[in-house]
């Protein structure tokens, strides 16, 4: 389907990225499942490797390089969110890692949010570090003033808006205009709003990262990361993947295609589910605070609302402080809040977060413990019920 202006977001949510006059009619995009291909001719065969070299990755030429379904994936999500190409990778972190590999160099500086998701932060203090990558961490909360801390081997700027566990919102054109206006590369993941909720390129941003494990799938079975990229700036990215050996499985990439046509309906749940539990969440005595831009009282929802077309169901939570065997108690046993590291799926998640754990440059100052909370597709008043027996196991443990 040809990207035309004059749809919506919903429409293009169905139809972007599907051709069925090509495959016979058929509705989806077939599975490629590929690593050779072949060629009918020798000039054919170095046609095709003269288009790779230049960079254009127009043809296929190999599986590493994209298939028609992975062409058919990245044209949906370029539809969506704006932008110029897309590469695929493994992985939200294998989407990230090629993105700042393929703009740094030894003797770079790269600045990273504080409170970035700590994978990312692993990958720049323990990986890039080695290869003479200079990382330092800024403040979330900074917003054009962050061009106090350029210098002049500054090539990235890398963000992340709602920020990850602690949920602060970025004042994401104002740091692109800055960057832009030095030549600095930005690189935001984007995964929290999805192509939905947020469209980095429109901001100023140049590429866009998604793990596409997360709410692009939708259904907690696949492993896939998206780098949305302006035209200046994808083949840099697509080369580096390419190079790093990233690459994503044929059939993760048509689950991620059919689970982005239901993305518009699910978000909506999930943000209408997230409120209503949040807003019951705020007025518990166990509860120090919400973390969520969504909400009026929250203190990033003033750039949110301004910015942002919507939210997720992923939040924070700020617990009064109590023992760490209480919170064991509280967590054990719920019957619809399950314990697990990920999140972007339809089911409700919650686990415990350490944020002083992560954060450098704007220290943590939560008194008690966190929680991370994804609300997922389940029934709101079942969720406040699970939650409502977790304080009670709590209150139990805390008086035991």
């Amino acid at each position: 389907m040809t990207t035309d202006n004059r749809f919506s977001t919903a429409t293009l949510l169905a139809h972007a990225g599907r051709d069925p006059d090509r495959h016979h009619g058929i509705v989806n995009p077939p599975v490629y499942h590929c690593s050779t291909v072949l060629f009918p001719t020798v000039d054919h065969l170095l046609e095709t490797r003269r288009d790779r070299a230049s960079g254009a990755y127009e043809g296929f030429t190999y599986g590493r390089e994209g298939t028609p379904t992975t062409r058919a994936l990245e044209d949906a999500v370029v539809a969506l969110e704006g932008g110029y190409r897309a590469v695929t990778a493994s992985c939200g972190l294998g989407a990230i890692s090629a993105a700042l590999m393929a703009f740094l160099k030894t003797g770079d500086h790269l600045l990273m949010v504080d409170s970035v998701y700590g994978p990312a932060r692993y990958f720049a203090e323990n990986v890039l570090v080695k290869f003479g990558v200079t990382v330092e961490f800024f403040d979330p909360l900074v917003a054009d003033s962050i061009a106090t801390l350029f210098r002049p081997e500054t090539r990235v700027v890398y963000l992340e808006s709602p920020c990850s566990l602690t949920f602060e919102v970025m004042d994401v054109p104002a740091i692109a205009a800055a960057c832009r206006s030095r030549g600095i590369v930005t690189i935001m993941d984007n995964t929290w709003a999805s192509p939905i909720g947020f469209k980095p390129l429109a901001h100023g941003v140049n590429v866009s990262i998604h793990a596409a494990t997360k709410y692009i799938s939708g259904h907690s079975d696949l492993m896939l990361g998206l780098a949305i990229c302006d035209e200046e700036h994808f083949i840099p990215v697509k080369q580096t993947a390419s190079a790093a050996g990233y690459c994503g499985g044929p059939d993760d990439i048509y689950m991620a295609l059919r689970g982005l046509r239901t993305l518009g309906l699910r978000m909506a749940r999930h943000q209408a589910s997230a409120l209503t539990v949040a807003r019951w969440l705020q007025a518990r005595p166990e509860v120090e605070r919400v973390l969520y831009p969504a909400l009026e009282s929250d203190p990033g929802h003033a750039l949110w609302k301004r910015d942002f077309l919507g939210a997720s169901g992923l939040f924070g939570v700020v617990l009064n402080p109590c023992s760490a065997i209480a919170l064991a108690a509280m967590l054990d046993h719920m019957a619809l809040f399950k314990l697990g590291y990920s999140w972007g799926g339809f089911e409700s998640l919650a686990v415990p977060t350490y944020p002083s754990t992560l954060r450098s440059a704007r220290p943590w100052a939560g008194t008690g413990p966190t929680l991370r909370l994804h609300v997922g597709i389940e029934d709101p008043a079942d969720l406040i019920m699970d939650l409502e027996d977790s304080f009670a196991r709590l209150a139990r443990a805390e008086a035991a």
